[in-house]
């Protein structure tokens, strides 16, 4: 707490729809209480800093993942979802539609996109920093992500975490 700030450090490790809201609701909670925030985006959460990007839900790979929410808004309310995840896995076009009604069930709810809270995020300084190595094993260039995105190393996070009060693997 070198500015008497307390200090929020996020590492971000899945792009998928649902793993994607975690460190940016987190990291907008805490900057909105005035918090020094840095999430580090590694592996499979690197994407979410591409300027173009595409997160989808993967209900086969969340075995919690409840398949009796109710996807869809008031219209599928009484609907009872409940399928095994061999079917997830193996039905064509489900990730697709788990997708778009996970999409529309929180816009009917007013959460704010991931788009949105990733704009919020860097409108209130969140480090959004990009793992170089996760750069260069998947072949991307800085130009594919967002301006605000800063890329470094691992030491560049952890000089960052290391005095901070809550750090999170995400």
């Amino acid at each position: 707490m070198e500015n008497g700030k307390k200090k929020l450090a996020i590492i971000a490790s899945k792009g998928t729809l649902d793993w994607a809201y975690p460190p940016f609701i987190l990291a907008t909670a805490a900057a909105s209480m005035d918090w020094d925030v840095g999430i580090f985006f590694t592996f499979y959460g690197l994407p979410l800093l591409k300027k173009d990007f595409h997160a989808k839900v993967s209900p086969g790979s969340n075995p919690a993942m409840p398949m009796k929410m109710p996807f869809g808004g008031e219209g599928f309310r009484n609907i009872n979802w409940p399928m095994p995840n061999l079917i997830m896995n193996n039905v064509p076009g489900f990730e697709n539609l788990a997708t778009t009604l996970m999409k529309k069930t929180f816009k009917d709810k007013g959460v704010a996109s991931i788009e949105e809270l990733r704009e919020m995020s860097v409108d209130m300084d969140v480090r959004l920093i990009g793992c170089q190595m996760t750069m260069d094993v998947f072949g991307f260039k800085k130009d594919d992500f967002i301006e605000e995105a800063e890329i470094g190393g691992a030491a560049t996070f952890l000089e960052f975490a290391a005095d901070a009060n809550v750090s999170l693997f995400i």
